[in-house]
């Protein structure tokens, strides 16, 4: 006597699909797959720019910190710059090396001069701020793009799935399960990528910020200080 068919949803309780993430990725449709690699090296980009900025933002607030710290305790500028190899250092040799370099034959007032003095530190700031936030704008880039990658990657997955369940005739939830399970990982992925790259994004544009108003008082302090030394100290 022939055995009955096995109803195919007594099958698929009796034996579930493997949805551990491993299987799920690796059985993606290729779309998602390629989805999820470029979030991937997207992330490990992000992260290894996050840590260079976070160790660079340090540095420059011990420098600053010392600079700070050696000014208020009545050394020089260009002492206290030489105390120190960060460029914030190289922000008041600019001013000194701008003081020790008075134009020939031009009479100004102390006003002018320690506008020019101050002027060839900010400069000096500007070019250093450009070093230091170049890459960052790509933390940002992530933060917007990321989500978007992997919403395309869960929409290409639905559909993907939605295909197998009509050549299959069947709407049971193991059938349906697994496809719905392998689009979602887009979604997680994207927004994995994306969350640490907006929150590093606004934390390092907060310490810049602070930073640089920290240069700018420095550079108002010394340039204030330079412009009351006579001009053959320090030559």
């Amino acid at each position: 006597m022939q055995a009955a068919p096995i109803n195919p949803d007594v099958n698929n309780i009796l034996n579930p699909p493997n949805l551990s993430l491993e299987q799920l990725v690796l059985h993606a449709d290729p779309i998602v797959q390629a989805a999820l690699v470029l979030l991937l090296l997207l992330s490990i980009w992000s992260w290894s720019i996050m840590v260079d900025k976070a160790v660079e933002i340090m540095r420059a607030k011990r420098a600053v910190r010392r600079l700070e710290k050696a000014v208020q305790g009545g050394q020089p500028p260009d002492a206290a710059a030489e105390q120190t190899k960060h460029p914030a250092g190289a922000v008041l040799r600019a001013g000194v090396q701008e003081w020790q370099s008075s134009p020939a034959g031009v009479h100004e007032s102390l006003g002018e001069q320690r506008e020019r003095i101050e002027r060839a530190m900010r400069n000096e700031l500007a070019g250093e701020m450009r070093r230091m936030e170049l890459r960052l704008p790509f933390l940002a880039t992530v933060g917007s793009a990321a989500p978007f990658i992997g919403l395309f990657g869960t929409v290409w997955g639905i559909m993907d799935s939605f295909t197998a369940i009509a050549e299959s005739h069947d709407t049971s939830l193991a059938v349906v399960a697994p496809g719905i399970a392998q689009a979602l990982i887009g979604t997680a992925a994207g927004l994995a990528a994306a969350i640490p790259a907006v929150m590093a994004y606004n934390k390092f544009a907060t310490e810049f910020g602070l930073y640089v108003g920290r240069m700018q008082t420095l550079i108002s302090t010394c340039g204030g200080l330079l412009v009351k030394r006579p001009r053959g100290e320090g030559r």
